[in-house]
């Protein structure tokens, strides 16, 4: 994944910044064995109440870019449940981190502003071939 992240505040560069993120907080490494991609939020999940509040941040940093592309309030209300069950269960020990491999929030609230991106901004997208 390119790492070159925009700084600025068109949709677009929201779109690279946020894409990237959840790239990190949900994908960036293949647990060997099980052959199951993780990202950093299941990882420093892994560290009690620290972790879990790092993860929650990290999480609450991607509903602030979806409010700063002007999103409607019950979309950004459902991003934030979705952070809120990410930590409150999360935060249960051992059966907390076993919810975070499974439960990614940072992924439901990207497929959230893509579609609000594609609709609204629809010269975001990228097309891979």
């Amino acid at each position: 994944m390119n790492m070159e992240l925009p700084l600025g505040n068109d949709p677009l560069a929201i779109r690279r910044r946020v894409e990237s993120l959840e790239y990190m907080l949900e994908r960036a490494v293949t647990v060997p064995g099980i052959n199951r991609k993780v990202g950093l939020d299941a990882i420093v999940g892994l560290v009690p109440v620290a972790g879990d509040m790092i993860a929650a941040a990290l999480g609450l940093y991607i509903v602030w870019e979806a409010r700063k592309l002007g999103m409607p309030k019950w979309q950004i209300a459902r991003m934030m449940a979705n952070v809120g069950v990410d930590t409150a269960l999360g935060a249960i020990p051992l059966a907390g981190d076993l919810f975070d491999f499974v439960y990614r929030s940072n992924s439901r609230n990207l497929k959230i502003i893509l579609k609000h991106l594609d609709k609204h901004h629809p010269h975001t997208r990228i097309i891979e071939g």
